[in-house]
């Protein structure tokens, strides 16, 4: 089995990022003139330095710019990574330049040229609002070109992005076709107009849209079993000429090491597209271990918006240093998107470790990313994930009131009166003379702890997280946070040979719930307790853990009464909604403020539950209805939650550009179709015997070219 040595050079801090959004945009072609610009060529900034390769094979060169190496393995050994991952809708670039240099870089390291297809402009206006970019296979010659002696290059090919400028002044991805009906020709498209004005023009170096993790990996080829074994050889049996630094490698029992390659061998055997890399300090001592199975890495394209990094073990100090990223999936259960070891808790090890795994993710960054209060992992998180909001889980803050203020003589006085200004603040300047107040009274203005926490209360604090999207993981109002992936299985004391034991099967379980909870979802129909349509609409989409809270929501709309508008500014109107807190009639009434635009169809409540948990609030949800609005807008309805959307837990490795020359391309693309059958087969006994028919037959016939060759 061939295994790599890598080491990831720092990168620009200018690199951008790609972003996933759930919403799709209005179409402005109305406001905007096309112009037609058949084989224009690019006419903005060019650039000198040739695109480079992710990947250099340096043969057994070890020498590094850090101490510390790391061993890749890949199925079959992939030494020609791509700089350039392909493009995806939601990519994002500062300009319209910066869009069509990366889309020609792409295209180069692929072997093809591309050209300007078409671009439009604002009407009565020079600035470009919207360029399509294309295959230079694209179209046919004209009658008039069919006579000319010129070589037909054009294929028809439909390869191509459509680029559009959006509120930000930034340039999106609004369409990807990734197909192309020819195969590639790297010396015909070095040749290219597009690819030759690469090397002339401007000097500066363009940086591909996504995170800091794109950067030159250089790979050495090593012996994987040497690697592991000196990462155990010196675990905890001390020996007196041994001077390395125990606190810089993995802490491993005897035969520790052997079961973590036992493991990975073996399940490499069933998962191809199993990733895992070790870190390798100059003394061959293990340090950290990252993996992440096929169907993770899956997941994440589905569920990857908002990620918890979950330090429990190593908090808590447990006998395996585990770190897990976890996720939440359509059921609002806690979904596994990868795993590791750390030997320790340096800003240098949490650098090493977020980007082995956004490398893994193709580079595409959380939106939102919740820790602990950890100082140095909020600066790994800066430096690797620059654009990502970091938060940190509410309830981490609060134990942590205890744990530093627990001897204090008013505790119970204070820690009430901290949850009130937590909780209950519904704007930023509430909170800000709450705690002045809190503070003065209880006299804890010198105290140093309480003063870095409200240095820090953007980090944890909801009112101040109200623009940002958190998928339920962090419950502002309960103060509930997730359950680790793995409570109730891994103990302080659980050896790592226990934990290998009982992972897969911990994982099985997983999946077996999320199965018979779409089974559930999908043929049950639930008991609807109003008469609104909103409740009914949301039962058709939705999957039946979210529907139940969504009709919470429903419920609720009647303890909102009075709502008056306050304030108007064209279309978009300011209403004030009055709720009653509890069931008493004398209870305490809560004004909260809502703001509806008429035009796009747009409602934003205060206390921004759309963006907390994933789903419109009863206030929202009473403005729509007292403005007519009989269906909760599409853009309300996250695909995430609902139930009719098919997720093919299949990791998307790249574009479907196949070069028919490399069989290693042949197997990742016939291994992700083949998946794909697989899954929807898994869907009924009905879906099971056409999927397998349809193996039957594709064997049988490819059975048959290879007698032809006999």
């Amino acid at each position: 089995m061939a295994c790599f040595l890598y080491q990831i050079e720092d990168g620009s801090q200018n690199s951008k990022q790609l972003l996933e959004n759930d919403v799709d945009l209005e179409n402005d072609h109305e406001t905007e003139q096309l112009f037609e610009t058949e084989d224009n060529d690019h006419e903005g900034n060019d650039f000198e330095n040739e695109c480079e390769q992710l990947f250099e094979i340096e043969g057994n060169d070890l020498e590094t710019d850090r101490d510390d190496t790391a061993i890749v393995d890949g199925q079959n050994g992939i030494s020609e990574r791509k700089e350039y991952p392909p493009p995806v809708v939601g990519m994002e670039f500062e300009s319209y330049d910066d869009a069509y240099n990366f889309y020609n870089c792409y295209a180069k390291e692929l072997g093809f040229a591309i050209r300007v297809k078409s671009s439009w402009t604002k009407r009565n206006s020079k600035e470009k609002r919207g360029a399509v970019l294309c295959c230079n296979c694209e179209g046919f010659k004209t009658i008039k070109e069919a006579n000319s002696r010129r070589k037909e290059t054009r294929t028809g090919c439909l390869a191509m992005i459509r680029l559009r400028l959006v509120e930000s002044n930034r340039w999106r991805v609004d369409e990807v076709k990734l197909e192309h009906n020819h195969s590639f020709d790297p010396e015909r498209a070095q040749n290219s107009k597009s690819h030759k004005k690469m090397v002339t023009g401007d000097k500066r170096k363009l940086e591909p849209p996504v995170d800091v993790e794109v950067r030159t990996i250089k790979l050495y080829r090593t012996p994987v079993v040497d690697a592991i074994g000196d990462g155990s050889s010196n675990s905890n049996e001390g020996e007196p000429n041994n001077h390395v630094d125990r606190s810089k490698r993995l802490k491993l029992k005897t035969g520790d090491a052997q079961v973590i390659y036992d493991y990975f061998c073996r399940v490499q055997l069933t998962d191809p597209n199993f990733f895992y890399v070790m870190d390798i300090n100059d003394e061959g001592n293990l340090r950290n271990v990252f993996w992440i199975n096929s169907r993770a890495r899956a997941a994440y394209g589905y569920f990857g918006d908002v990620v918890a990094f979950d330090t429990t073990c190593l908090s808590n100090n447990y006998d395996i240093p585990l770190f897990t990223f976890v996720g939440v999936n359509h059921h609002g259960q806690s979904v596994l998107l990868g795993c590791g070891l750390l030997a320790d808790e340096t800003l240098e090890t949490y650098i090493w470790f977020f980007r082995a795994w956004l490398t893994c993710m193709s580079g595409r960054p959380p939106q939102t990313i919740l820790t602990n209060q950890c100082r140095t992992m909020q600066s790994a998180i800066a430096e690797v994930f620059p654009r990502a909001h970091h938060r940190f889980c509410l309830p981490h803050v609060m134990q942590s009131i205890l744990d530093n203020l627990g001897e204090l003589l008013e505790y119970d006085a204070f820690q009430n009166e901290f949850r009130r200004i937590v909780y209950d603040s519904l704007k930023v300047d509430e909170f800000e003379m709450a705690w002045e107040d809190m503070i003065q009274h209880f006299g804890m203005r010198e105290h140093e702890w309480l003063q870095l926490l409200y240095e820090d209360r953007e980090r944890w604090a909801p009112v101040y997280s109200k623009d940002t999207f958190f998928a339920g993981m962090s419950n502002f109002e309960k103060g509930e946070c997730m359950s680790p992936f793995f409570e109730g299985y891994v103990y302080q004391q659980t050896s790592l040979k226990e934990f290998f034991y009982m992972y897969e099967l911990v994982l099985q379980k997983k999946h077996q719930k999320e199965a018979l909870d779409d089974l559930e979802s999908r043929d049950s129909s639930p008991i609807l307790k109003t008469s609104s349509y909103y409740e009914l609409q949301l039962s058709k989409m939705c999957t039946k853990a979210i529907f139940q809270k969504f009709q919470d929501e429903v419920v609720m709309m009647s303890s909102c009464f009075g709502i008056t508008q306050v304030h108007a500014n064209g279309p978009i109107v300011t209403y004030m909604v009055k709720e009653r807190e509890g069931e008493e009639i004398l209870r305490d009434v809560k004004n909260l403020e809502v703001i509806y635009d008429k035009a796009a169809a747009e409602v934003r409540c205060i206390c921004s539950c759309f963006n907390f948990k994933g789903y419109l609030c009863r206030h929202a949800l009473c403005v729509l209805n007292y403005n007519g609005i009989e269906k909760i807008p599409f853009q309300y309805i996250l695909s995430r939650w609902r139930k009719d959307f098919k997720r093919l837990y299949v990791p998307d490795l790249g574009s479907n550009n196949v070069d028919i020359t490399n069989p290693v391309q042949w197997f990742d693309h016939l291994y992700r179709r083949a998946m794909q059958v697989v899954e929807e087969g898994m869907i009924s006994q009905d879906h099971y015997m056409v999927a397998w028919q349809a193996f039957k037959e594709s064997l049988n016939k490819v059975r048959l070219v290879a007698d032809k060759h006999v």
